[in-house]
């Protein structure tokens, strides 16, 4: 059996035995409200990922992308993101509704260093700002509001470590492709030409 042999950590005195205690400069690091570097930092990321948790203690992981600065501040305190057309599963969101606590991780291709905000969520149906949303001639149909608890930029390690920006890496083609993926779970009444049509250059022109 997989598991057998396993030793838990099942407290946070463990846990600090095993890694340490965090340097007072790490641990002190979050702050309330934006810098004016995390202003900086949200309107150059094209990309985030948001974690949410329901009630019941469900968990999800969004990824949300649009062009560069698409998180929109609307003071130091509080983003707004937008949310475009997607396949309507709405996992975070539901889970929003529940429970308003959200995790973001903000990117920017090329570096290693990450923006991390924690805190409360609500969702939107229409706001004056939804005007600064538009792309490509599209309002968004709701954002997600988030009131910070707390801000900080995350170090380079798991990128250096995963090589994640160097394409001498990358091999995109070690797992089958998008469209055999859907055949093989999610769409077997489809045949195969029929999805690498539907995921091939026209798919990009559906995004909004």
């Amino acid at each position: 059996m997989a598991l057998a042999g396993l030793v838990e950590i099942t407290s946070e005195a463990e846990l600090r035995d095993l890694l340490g205690e965090p340097l007072p400069r790490v641990r002190d690091k979050a702050r309330g409200a934006l810098h004016e570097v995390d202003r900086q930092w949200l309107a150059a990321s094209p990309f985030c990922l948001i974690a949410t948790s329901a009630a019941d203690g469900t968990c999800d992981v969004s990824p949300k992308g649009d062009p560069a600065g698409f998180t929109l501040v609307l003071d130091d305190r509080t983003i707004a993101i937008p949310e475009r057309p997607g396949n309507r599963r709405a996992d975070g969101f539901r889970n929003v509704l529940s429970n308003p606590h959200v995790g973001l991780i903000h990117f920017l291709p090329g570096r290693g260093d990450t923006l991390r905000i924690n805190g409360r969520a609500r969702l939107v149906r229409e706001a004056p700002f939804f005007d600064d949303m538009v792309v490509k001639g599209h309002r968004p149909v709701l954002a997600m509001v988030v009131e910070i608890d707390e801000v900080f930029h995350h170090c380079a390690k798991a990128f250096l470590r995963s090589g994640l920006w160097k394409p001498e890496t990358w091999q995109p083609d070690s797992v089958p492709s998008r469209p055999q993926i859907a055949k093989l779970m999610d769409r077997p009444e489809d045949s195969l030409a029929e999805l690498e049509r539907y995921y091939g250059p026209r798919y990009a022109e559906h995004l909004y």
